[in-house]
């Protein structure tokens, strides 16, 4: 089963910029692949995703501010966010989806902390 492991989180300044990686040591070039996160107290959301195909979609909520990328060479994708604002503040993990749900087991996230 592929593993994916999250990484790249930190306490960052509104404002500020993290890349966010979610890193397989198996082929993922042909799988979907989801960024969702977590906030304290809420259900986890699904904010951007990308195809085998490279097509890409944002959640409404961070269309502008974050970018979903892949290099398949590395069987890694990236989350670079921007602009970071105190709703931000979450643990993000990162899924294969099939048929527009998370596949496979879910890792440990990395933790995203926005404070001044």
């Amino acid at each position: 089963q592929v593993q994916l492991v999250e990484s790249g989180g930190g306490l960052v300044q509104p404002g500020g910029s993290l890349r966010l990686s979610c890193a397989s040591r198996s082929i993922i070039s042909i799988n979907a692949v989801g960024w969702y996160r977590q906030a304290p107290g809420k259900q986890r959301e699904l904010v951007a995703a990308i195809t085998s195909a490279g097509r890409i979609n944002y959640a409404d909520s961070v269309k502008g501010r974050f970018t979903i990328s892949r290099d398949n060479a590395k069987n890694t994708v990236y989350l670079q966010i921007d602009n970071l604002k105190p709703d931000d503040k979450a643990v993000y993990y990162c899924n294969l989806i099939f048929l527009g749900k998370p596949q496979g087991n879910w890792g440990q996230g990395t933790k995203v902390n926005v404070s001044s």
